[in-house]
């Protein structure tokens, strides 16, 4: 069974940081994107970042920089490491598995080609 689950969200200062976390289970991280994706309220669903099964990463533009995606293949884990982060940051961060067969750097960037997706997990950031 496939499943992806995030943890590490919270309330956070204006320049501060936070570490998301998203346990995958049920599939190997050798075979699947994974990407890291966002909504805000009253806003589309957007990725901010994404992992090539070969380790390379992808981000939005506005977040390159700030935010660094990660791998603990031994564990299943994917992490975002965002920093320096504003309050337009705020929003539910989901983790998502890219559908397999795609050219990653023309699809990863839009959500409705993710076919997995965790609970996600609310990032509030203060002004």
């Amino acid at each position: 069974q496939v499943q992806l689950v995030e943890s590490g969200g919270g309330l956070v200062d204006t320049g501060g940081s936070l570490r998301l976390s998203c346990k995958i289970s049920g599939f190997s991280l050798d075979y699947y994107v994974i990407g890291w994706l966002r909504q805000a309220p009253g806003k589309d669903r957007e990725a901010v970042s994404c992992l090539a099964v070969s380790g390379t990463p992808f981000y939005k533009d506005s977040m390159e920089g700030r935010f660094t995606i990660s791998r603990d293949k031994a564990n299943n884990i994917i992490y975002l490491n965002m920093t320096n982060l504003k309050p337009e940051d705020s929003a539910i961060y989901y983790c998502a598995r890219l559908r397999s067969g795609l050219t990653i750097k023309t699809s990863w960037t839009r959500p409705d080609l993710y076919n997995f997706w965790g609970q996600g997990t609310q990032v509030t950031v203060s002004s």
